[in-house]
């Protein structure tokens, strides 16, 4: 048989995916996989069965049904402060997770470069070498998850056509400020390249962390693509309705890519997301109070049973560094480490290298999400406690 595609061998599957399958093996907790077990708010739900009901069962507006694009333009504005045209600049994908390979594919040529920070969402990698990009990455480095700005700025040359950022951060939590966002912004015009930012996270915030979105930086909107979904926020991570916001020649040639990848997301969802982006603004603030309280619970336990925990300033996931545990435990590495806890206390995690190009880097490294119940994160805490005994 005659070779596959060479590119599928310079990556592994999700291990994040992986993680809930051994999970569900196990019948085991899962703070492994980034859904919440809460349903969506009451008034998405409605709004679906309305939509269903109503006949909204046909293919959708290829690039996304007209209400749900002045909702998208209409948010983006009163919250991260850039005006947006509904019509010209906002493409309705199936998930942030469409929306980052079909910007890539839509930007990238043979022998472009993008800019990836590490530790990475695991989809960027993999997504920038489909493209035919060749990835750059640079290390955020704990406990803050700082760059090195030299680092950064040696990343950069004349093939650079994009940098990939996320924030807040999946998997560290972090919040980039507005200097970082600056610095970020200052080389990408110097080097005439976009700015590809996931915010999926942007309500998820702590400790009075605030989100800047890089297109309300100065000199940034004409160069900026956001990225962003209904998942996370608005807890309905199923639903597979995102949205791409870019200057209106790139959301053309998003939009095409968009076309024959996909088509269409899925059109009553799209119709019920609009019922999400007009929730009230003690929706957000609930919502807050909910994951930082989910946090405190979740980070006290980790540190508590010596997993050394970072703690995160935004999104839903807790960043640890339990070598010293691992040994404990008589682990060589993360993935040792994370089927014995599994096997020891029911508890599911994700291995720290695999959001790492230099698996290395994250080899005594471990993520936990806290997008769970009280209860859930109670029985979770219950698992590790066995630590102690085992």
């Amino acid at each position: 048989m005659k070779e596959l595609n060479r590119l599928t061998y310079q990556f592994t599957e999700s291990v994040i995916r992986m993680m809930t399958r051994v999970c569900n093996q196990h019948g085991g907790i899962n703070l492994a996989q980034g859904f919440p077990d809460w349903d969506a708010p009451a008034e998405l739900v409605e709004a679906a069965v309305r939509a269903l009901r109503e006949g909204w069962n046909q293919y959708a507006v290829t690039f996304g049904q007209p209400r749900l694009r002045q909702a998208i333009a209409a948010k983006t504005e009163a919250y991260n402060h850039f005006p947006v045209d509904p019509d010209t600049e906002v493409t309705v994908v199936c998930g942030a997770t469409e929306g980052m390979i079909a910007t890539l594919k839509a930007l990238i040529n043979p022998g472009d470069e993008v800019v990836i920070f590490e530790p990475f969402y695991e989809n960027y990698g993999p997504d920038t070498l489909l493209s035919g990009a060749t990835p750059r990455y640079v290390t955020l480095y704990p406990p803050d998850w700082r760059f090195d700005p030299d680092e950064l700025a040696a990343a950069f040359n004349p093939r650079t056509k994009a940098v990939v950022m996320n924030t807040p951060n999946n998997p560290t939590g972090k919040v980039f400020t507005r200097a970082e966002l600056e610095v970020i912004a200052e080389l990408c015009q110097r080097w005439d390249c976009y700015c590809v930012s996931d915010d999926i996270y942007e309500h998820i915030l702590y400790d009075g962390a605030e989100h800047v979105s890089m297109a309300s930086l100065p000199g940034m909107k004409e160069r900026s693509i956001i990225i962003n979904s209904v998942s996370k926020t608005y807890s309905a991570t199923g639903w597979r309705v995102g949205w791409v916001i870019a200057p209106a020649e790139v959301t053309a040639a998003i939009r095409k890519v968009h076309d024959f990848l996909t088509v269409g997301a899925p059109c009553p969802l799209q119709e019920a997301t609009v019922a999400a982006l007009e929730l009230p603004q003690s929706y957000y603030h609930q919502l807050q109070a909910r994951y930082q309280r989910c946090r405190d619970l979740l980070y006290a336990v980790l540190e508590e049973q010596g997993f050394n925990p970072n703690l995160p300033r935004g999104a839903y996931y807790i960043i640890t560094e339990p070598k010293e545990l691992m040994a404990q435990l008589g682990c060589e590495d993360d993935f040792a480490f994370a089927y014995r806890l599994i096997e020891l206390t029911g508890v599911a995690t994700v291995p720290g290298s695999s959001f790492y190009a230099q698996p290395e880097r994250g080899r005594f490294q471990a993520r936990f999400c806290f997008c769970k119940r009280d209860e859930t994160l109670q029985r979770a805490a219950e698992g590790l406690r066995r630590l102690n005994r085992a």
